[in-house]
């Protein structure tokens, strides 16, 4: 049984999210949907990223810091992702955005005032973008001024996440203050993007060229990818979604501001599937757990959903994207939504089967010292994720 039923509360409407954002993929695709309304694919970005992404970080956030008022942030994006959808004033669901990752950010800061660390401080700044994104949006920009926004709040909690986790291998302070200077130049690079955007977007382009480098020279994955079973699963998603957001990066910074067309398309769906949707496919099988207290097995028919999505998008892309060929943006873009529905299908499957006793795997040539498990124990749930990792047979699981 779920251990915390109470935090599916939170759960269920980013689902109702992620649901509603793909039958919006479907009708921007001009494909059959089955919910058309006008609505939809106004709110197809804004939908996903902080009603479904942003619900989840927050709600992941709140378990990390364990106090009551800690859930309001997931709450509040939970409740605002609903009344996009709800025949209410758009403005209204926009606002309990804004309201939700302001309470993000206050959660950020009692965990800063917990622990200090670079890692926590790059998430904090994609929290700011997070928080700066929903402004935006608000106030009425277009989802092209937003998208720097968004994908500077995706891209920085990652990283500062993996950050954290890449501290079993020891980087040395030198490749974390090259990670520093990444993140404050990609932070930046957003920030001026509105302003400037033909200097800024080539810039975030570099710098999300030069996150990549870092992530591929450091990230644990380099090692757990010969590892088996869950840790090799983790590794093989996280090295594909490194290689996307390459893609986006090289796009921006050659062609600068992209506002349409193949190139935005590309981008988009280089980051938010490519790069994020992999990232959640990677850690679902632990901090899933971590957050509802259910486990959720791993089984190595995770892998078929995971190669659909990074084949169907690089049908989409190159076929789509670079070759103008309609039939192979529309196949590629609804086996994209195939690829999600499947893995949560599959996630669900595993979850209520329940077993998988000893599928971790064997455990890669290196442990996690002592210390980076001590420093990474304000994010209860990250630790789960970097136990797996390097080949720990006993999860941990936050209370």
């Amino acid at each position: 049984m779920v251990r915390n039923p109470a935090r599916l509360a939170f759960l269920l409407p980013a689902g109702l999210a992620l649901l509603a954002g793909l039958d919006a993929a479907l009708l921007l695709l001009g494909l059959p949907a089955p919910v058309t309304t006008e609505r939809l694919p106004q709110v197809h970005g804004g939908l996903l990223v902080l009603g479904f992404v942003g619900t989840v970080i927050a709600l992941e956030r709140a378990v990390a810091l364990r106090t009551w008022w800690g859930f309001t942030a997931p709450g509040t994006t939970a409740l605002g992702a609903v009344l996009l959808l709800a025949p209410v004033p758009l403005v209204v669901g926009q606002g309990l955005l804004v309201a939700g990752t302001g309470a993000l950010l206050a959660v950020y800061a009692a965990l800063w005032r917990r622990q200090e660390s670079l890692a926590l401080g790059v998430q904090v700044l994609g929290a700011v973008l997070a928080t700066g994104s929903a402004l935006l949006w608000w106030g009425g920009a277009p989802v092209p001024v937003v998208l720097p926004w968004f994908v500077g709040f995706l891209v920085l909690t990652i990283a500062g996440e993996r950050l954290e986790l890449a501290r079993v291998g020891r980087p040395g302070s030198r490749a974390e203050r090259a990670m520093g200077a990444v993140a404050a130049t990609l932070f930046a690079a957003v920030v001026a993007a509105p302003l400037w955007p033909g200097v800024a977007h080539p810039a975030l382009g570099a710098a999300l060229l030069g996150l990549v480098a870092w992530l591929v020279r450091h990230d644990v994955a380099r090692r757990t990818v010969r590892s088996t079973g869950l840790p090799r699963f983790m590794a093989w998603c996280l090295l594909a979604g490194y290689a996307w957001l390459a893609v986006a990066g090289a796009t921006w910074l050659l062609l600068g501001p992209v506002a349409d067309g193949p190139a935005y398309d590309a981008v988009v769906h280089s980051v938010f599937l490519g790069f994020t949707v992999s990232m959640i496919m990677a850690h679902a099988p632990v901090i899933l757990p971590a957050v509802i207290g259910r486990a959720l097995p791993f089984r190595r028919a995770f892998y078929g959903p995971v190669v659909l999505l990074h084949g169907s998008l690089a049908l989409r892309v190159v076929g789509g994207d670079l070759r103008g060929e309609q039939w192979a943006l529309q196949v590629g873009g609804a086996l994209n939504i195939v690829a999600v529905l499947l893995f949560v299908a599959l996630a669900v499957w595993s979850s209520v089967r329940g077993g998988g006793a000893g599928r971790l795997g064997r455990a890669p040539r290196r442990t996690a010292p002592a210390a980076a498990t001590t420093s990474a124990r304000a994010a209860a749930p990250a630790v789960a994720a970097a136990r797996a990792e390097v080949g720990s047979v006993e999860l941990e699981t936050a209370r």
